[in-house]
């Protein structure tokens, strides 16, 4: 009977010392991640707002031909 109070007060003490040092390092590693998202969709709204848009190049005459013949379409000058 002593060795099962024993073990019920280490029960109770790791119980009463506080909060278990798992969750304390899973709720730092979610708030990390948390913070991370939100600021890069923060970022990513200011930059829609205030980037210009990007600049699309210019396509090649080459391959402005080379679809039109994959579509069947003949390429002027032909």
């Amino acid at each position: 009977m002593a060795s099962a109070n024993g073990k019920g007060n280490v029960i109770n003490d790791v119980e009463a010392k506080g909060f278990n040092p798992a969750l304390i390092v899973l709720l730092l590693v979610g708030g990390l991640l948390l913070i991370f998202l939100v600021g890069n969709y923060a970022l990513y709204l200011y930059a829609q707002k205030n980037l210009p848009p990007k600049k699309k190049k210019p396509v090649s005459k080459k391959k402005m031909k080379r679809e039109r013949l994959k579509q069947g379409v003949s390429a002027p000058g032909e």
